[in-house]
């Protein structure tokens, strides 16, 4: 009887990194896509309340996804430093401050501050999970795991423009942001609980590298979200961009010359990691424009109220979640680059289709579309964050990591900036009026594109890229690239 106990804890203990710990991380990644959907859903009730227009909203949704991608590369240092578990439970401690503060906003700035708090925590909060999962889990488990990871985190997506069309049509747009204080408190009680408390040896934080690449990074995105808003002087905006490039470049140089700088650049030399990366950040620059674009044009264009538009946008994310249980068999068969590849322009071709919608266009051939959007937009990502790591040896998880984070965060702030350019240019260009649809035709086929040329980084990956986590190799064998630690460093 004892012996078998002993088994069945030994079971147990088999199972939960595999189980346990991507469901604690995924509270987290659930309180933070909730909110950015449910916000997006929101958006015109928003505008309207703190008298401003709605397209100006975008500066909630990227001041956000900048302070992530400004604390996300300090994450895993943090996080080797501190440990991983106090690190996590301290980063949900400060996304619920941020939290209180957005809904206690009464202003523009107010909220777009209480987005920055949110940012702060949300750098700390996902990153050093994720960190958690690929230091304790095995690469021929990684697909799976992963995919665990965002299958209860996909809930956030799939309630959140229900939930927030549905709060602000029949209460208040400020209810969004307070439902995270209970959700919040169980993810706090449950990392402490059970994410282990790993720590490396580091060195001293490279300060000069995050002055630099944070500098770089505020001023270069503060500046092209201001660009024909009248929010900033032209002249002003044109100095924050061209500083703002500078510090980038000025980051290039001392990341070459720093024996441990915060961003190892010498990453990219990895091609799955390259491909990964820079392809999956074009990827994210198309298809981040759509929780912003779409919900406008369904309220704005189509006249719909903000539960309507919930009910038909949350629909790409049920394909998503459908898509994350076969994302792991999929790959098994096909192995990573035909699904790069293919699935990645068959992804930007569904964008596209969202600019065809039309106010008389049957409910049940808007959801179609958005269902097998979701589906393919999940598959993308499932295989663009796993490639990345495909050939990363542990003791640079955590740069590659942080680095992988902030590109995806930089990508879809991008995305959003890009979105809104795109939706007021072509109403300049056409003389009709922001809500009209055939302004989001524009939008929207111009994003679809950037989504496709991220095709031509996946299509350089060799056919057999990715084997091992693919489960189509024995693990540490039958892998076409070599280690990182044969690759020469930079």
């Amino acid at each position: 009887m004892h012996s078998h106990e002993r088994a069945r804890s030994r079971q147990l203990k088999s199972v939960r990194p595999q189980r346990l710990l991507p469901l604690i991380v995924a509270t987290a990644l659930f309180i933070e896509n909730m909110d950015s959907t449910a916000i997006a859903t929101s958006l015109p009730q928003i505008a309207a309340d703190l008298g401003t227009e709605p397209v100006a909203l975008k500066l909630a949704l990227t001041t956000y996804l900048l302070a992530l991608a400004v604390f996300i590369p300090v994450s895993g240092w943090v996080a080797d430093r501190f440990g991983a578990r106090r690190t996590f439970v301290a980063a949900i401690a400060v996304f619920l401050l941020g939290s209180l503060g957005c809904a206690a906003s009464q202003g523009l700035g107010q909220l777009v501050a209480g987005r920055f708090v949110q940012g702060v925590g949300g750098a700390m909060m996902v990153p050093v999970g994720r960190l958690v999962l690929l230091r304790t889990i095995d690469k021929a488990e990684m697909v799976r795991a992963l995919s665990w990871l965002t299958i209860p985190a996909m809930l956030g997506p799939m309630l959140g423009p229900v939930l927030g069309g549905a709060i602000t049509t029949y209460a208040h747009w400020r209810f969004i942001f307070l439902i995270n204080l209970p959700i919040g408190v169980l993810g706090m009680w449950l990392a402490w609980r059970h994410v282990p408390e790993l720590r490396q040896a580091v060195g001293p934080l490279d300060w000069r590298g995050f002055l630099l690449s944070a500098g770089g990074l505020v001023l270069a995105m503060a500046g092209l979200s201001v660009v024909g808003r009248g929010l900033a002087p032209g002249v002003a905006t044109a100095a924050c961009v061209l500083v703002g490039f500078g510090l980038m470049a000025g980051y290039v140089r001392h990341a070459r010359a720093h024996p441990e700088p915060l961003l190892r650049l010498d990453l990219f030399k990895v091609p799955t990691f390259r491909a990964g990366v820079l392809g999956g950040s074009l990827f994210r620059i198309g298809i981040g424009a759509t929780p912003f674009l779409l919900p406008l044009m369904l309220q704005l264009g189509f006249g719909l109220n903000p539960l309507q538009s919930g009910l038909v946008t949350f629909t790409s994310t049920a394909g998503a979640m459908v898509m994350k249980t076969l994302a792991p068999k999929i790959l098994h068969a096909t192995g990573f680059r035909p699904v790069l590849v293919w699935n990645g322009l068959a992804a930007a071709l569904a964008m596209c289709l969202f600019g065809l919608f039309r106010a008389d266009t049957p409910y049940w051939l808007m959801v179609g579309v958005l269902l097998a959007s979701g589906c393919l937009r999940s598959l993308q990502f499932t295989s663009i964050n796993a490639i990345a790591f495909a050939d990363i040896d542990q003791a640079r998880m955590s740069q590659a990591s942080s680095l992988a984070a902030m590109a995806q965060q930089v990508a879809l702030a991008l995305g959003v900036t890009l979105g809104g350019y795109a939706l007021s240019l072509a109403g300049t260009l056409s003389g009709r009026p922001g809500e009209d649809p055939l302004n989001f035709t524009f939008a929207f086929l111009s994003m679809g594109l950037i989504s496709a040329v991220s095709v031509w980084e996946m299509r350089r990956l060799r056919p057999d890229a990715g084997a091992e986590m693919a489960g189509r190799a024995q693990a540490g064998r039958e892998v076409a690239e070599p280690k990182v630690e044969a690759r020469p460093q930079a």
